[in-house]
């Protein structure tokens, strides 16, 4: 049986094209009931079955309070080649990555920490929230 997982990716958002980093985004809300620190976790993303590879690490990390949420951005909002990066609620904590999350349909992003999922979800460009369905386990 798999543990309940403390953080809920809610939206995955891709860019409008490969170089508007600040375009694509997912967004976490800590659905648990007590805060979360988000602090040397992991974004790692794949394929299908695939190996997970580690794209980036959330350095320093936020804290998320019970039911709050942030935007999570790929880009860097200083670099204007990333475009205009977000603005408004939820607050944006960014990545300044310089490759995009988000391959296609089916591509799955996991928050880690540790080795140990705390947010996990599989992008489909079809579902209003960019998210696909899953069946519970």
């Amino acid at each position: 049986m798999r543990h309940a997982l403390r953080l809920s990716i809610r939206e995955l958002h891709a860019p409008a094209s490969a170089a508007s980093l600040n375009d694509e985004w997912f967004v976490l809300e800590n659905t648990a009931e007590k805060s979360f620190s988000t602090s040397g976790c992991t974004v790692l993303v794949g394929r299908g079955k695939g190996r997970l590879r580690t794209i980036g690490a959330l350095d320093p990390g936020f804290t998320l309070a019970p039911g709050d949420r942030v935007r999570v951005v790929t880009g860097n909002p200083g670099k204007k080649a990333h475009g205009v990066p977000p603005e408004g609620d939820p607050k944006s904590y960014h990545l300044f990555l310089a490759e995009r999350l988000l391959s296609g349909a089916g591509t799955i992003v996991v928050l880690a920490m540790k080795q140990h999922e705390v947010a996990r979800a599989t992008f489909d460009p079809e579902a209003k929230d960019g998210i696909a369905k899953t069946e519970e386990a």
